[in-house]
């Protein structure tokens, strides 16, 4: 698994120039414990899967983005039940700002479970979740999708993950190494539970999301992770949410929240990070 991905981002990237020329991240992570400390990222939320989580981020008062492969049961290669799925919006040690039940949930129809990691999946790897209610902007005001054209430069990531489950960790600089052919390549400090979190890219002075994590790996202490172009896939996928009936087809509405501890040894998600021998 390791050689594909190199190989296949590699190719397709470039990486192997790039990487020279890549400044390494500048910050570690801070975890954002208080409530002040998580003042305007509080769209950012765990996405709790049962025994699993991802990261999503709002978009909108009722909508929520992550990866795709989140919102697929691993074991089944079908989707989720959306009664198995809560976003915890601004989640830290047991509290969020706000949890919803999710009512609807689509992703990119051009991702393909079934086929793993490779480009086009990692092209594809979104989702939306319509939440069972809205959350209002002042509460969690929502991230707009960035479409400007950065091809290098400093980014930032919030993000859940293994070990870090119980509060956002915020990575205030890393490197967007290169974007070409609808792919992204980072060096951003990401891991199990982190996929579906926002890179977010600075806009004047708003934050907006540049793209999403969907694939990873660590080689000795060189990380690298991989996202997507935006703006079309998002396009894709609300139209994708208004040609879907108004009855969920992931099953009965979760219109409340139930609290799952998935605490450090949490089972995994079916994301797609991988180490070196995997």
């Amino acid at each position: 698994m390791i050689r594909r991905l190199g190989h296949i981002l590699c190719a397709i990237l470039v990486l192997t120039g790039v990487a020279a020329q890549a400044q390494t991240a500048a910050s570690g992570l801070d975890r954002l414990s208080r409530r002040g400390d998580l003042l305007g990222w509080e769209a950012v939320g765990r996405i709790d899967l049962g025994t699993a989580m991802c990261t999503g981020v709002l978009i909108a008062p009722d909508l929520v983005l992550t990866a795709a492969h989140c919102v697929y049961d691993r074991a089944t290669g079908k989707m989720r039940d959306a009664r198995g799925i809560t976003f915890r919006a601004g989640y830290r040690d047991g509290q969020s700002v706000a949890d919803a039940g999710v009512l609807r949930a689509v992703a990119h129809d051009r991702y393909d479970p079934r086929t793993g990691t490779n480009v086009d999946n990692i092209r594809h790897d979104a989702a939306l979740l319509q939440l069972s209610r809205t959350i209002p902007a002042m509460t969690a005001a929502p991230f707009a999708i960035f479409t400007g054209s950065a091809r290098q430069g400093q980014v930032s990531v919030v993000s859940y993950g293994q070990g870090r489950s119980e509060a956002p960790s915020w990575q205030r600089a890393c490197g967007l190494l290169d974007r070409r052919d609808g792919l992204m390549a980072f060096d951003c400090d990401v891991t199990y539970g982190s996929s579906g979190a926002p890179v977010f890219m600075k806009d004047g002075n708003r934050a907006r999301i540049l793209s999403l994590v969907s694939a990873g790996m660590t080689e000795g202490r060189e990380k690298r992770s991989y996202g997507m172009e935006l703006a079309q896939v998002v396009d894709d996928l609300k139209r994708q949410l208004r040609a879907l009936p108004s009855r969920s087809l992931t099953g009965t509405a979760n219109g409340g929240a139930r609290s799952i501890k998935v605490g450090d040894g949490f089972n995994g998600t079916g994301a797609k990070f991988v180490r070196p021998g995997g």
